[in-house]
């Protein structure tokens, strides 16, 4: 019995075929993984290079008209890749470079850090009330930065997340900010109300 125990254990027949069988779980996985990261690389590029292009259609002076022409645009470049994929368009206003993302100038008299009290704030984007992001909805006017946002959102096309407890869909958002271009000598100045 010995004997043969001993036989077993230098006999290295079938080995291969065990080792194939222990790995070959891992590399496909791997594998996968690569694949998965690739894919969403390659529809973030495709997603850039369409939102550049559809950002420098939006600053000419009729651009309104043609938004949803060039969000088609985009959609399509998008959905050549992930056909099932849900697009998002989100364009923001700005009057300059400097106030993107910044909230409305205010007086704050009873300095409590807030707008409030009938406060004098500057209405920016002149929606009546004082915001924390002086940003409009829209394309703007003749020479105001925009802020074009694109939210994407598609089935992952590998089950790899999957099987390691990811979310079986994927999300990537891709922005540029741009001035439209001077068609008009129009300055502005914001009018000048009361907080509440």
């Amino acid at each position: 019995m010995i004997r043969r125990l001993s036989n077993l254990q230098r006999d290295r027949r079938g080995v291969s075929a065990v080792e194939f069988a222990l790995l070959t779980p891992v590399l496909l996985i791997a594998l996968l993984g690569l694949l998965d990261l690739g894919y969403n690389m390659y529809t973030a590029s495709i997603l850039e290079g369409a939102i550049q292009a559809a950002a420098r259609s939006s600053t000419l002076e009729n651009a309104s008209s043609k938004a949803t022409a060039i969000d088609d645009a985009v959609t399509k470049a998008v959905q050549d890749i992930a056909p099932k994929a849900t697009i998002a368009f989100q364009r923001t206003a700005y009057p300059s470079f400097s106030s993107t993302g910044k909230p409305e100038d205010y007086d704050d008299n009873n300095h409590n850090n807030k707008c409030d009290n009938g406060e004098p704030y500057e209405d920016v984007n002149e929606n009546s009330r004082w915001d924390a992001d002086q940003g409009s909805v829209g394309l703007g006017g003749a020479r105001d930065v925009v802020v074009y946002l694109v939210t994407v959102t598609y089935p992952r096309p590998f089950p790899i997340a999957s099987m390691l407890g990811a979310p079986s869909t994927y999300t990537l958002a891709s922005k540029t900010v741009l001035t439209n271009q001077p068609w008009t000598n129009v300055v502005k100045a914001p009018p000048v109300r009361n907080c509440t």
